[in-house]
């Protein structure tokens, strides 16, 4: 009897993390704090609970600075058009979002701009952020 309500225990403690390893907008990004940066891709992660856009942005010096846009979820964006190749290495990209409240090179990504003037809603999870 101890070792099935040990087995149960355990199923309800693996189930109940990625509830905890999510995060609200609010925790980690500042409404505040709108930005818009053009850079080019270098990299799309396709993971839950959150897709992540690296792209390399240049700052007063020129130098690549490397941002990490947070997306939506996979799912959330297969349903407004995207495919893990929806963008390239490579591609330039305008990104707007909001910046993370800890001075990282990190940002919630409201909508991705193609070159070609395509523009991609990014499934903020901003409260209230324009769809």
């Amino acid at each position: 009897m101890r070792f099935v309500a040990a087995m149960i225990a355990t199923g309800l403690m693996m189930v109940a993390v990625p509830a905890f390893a999510h995060h609200s907008f609010a925790a980690e990004f500042d409404a505040n704090k709108p930005i818009t940066m053009t850079g080019v891709m270098t990299k799309l992660e396709w993971t839950n609970p959150h897709a992540h856009l690296y792209i390399n942005v240049k700052d007063n010096s020129g130098a690549a600075v490397l941002w990490d846009f947070e997306l939506g979820s996979p799912n959330g964006l297969t349903r407004h058009g995207w495919t893990r190749n929806s963008l390239k290495p490579g591609d330039t990209l305008t990104v707007t979002g909001y910046l993370a409240k800890d001075g990282s090179k990190l940002a919630n990504a409201l909508a991705v701009t193609t070159a070609e003037g395509r523009k991609i809603f990014a499934g903020s999870s901003a409260e209230g952020a324009p769809q």
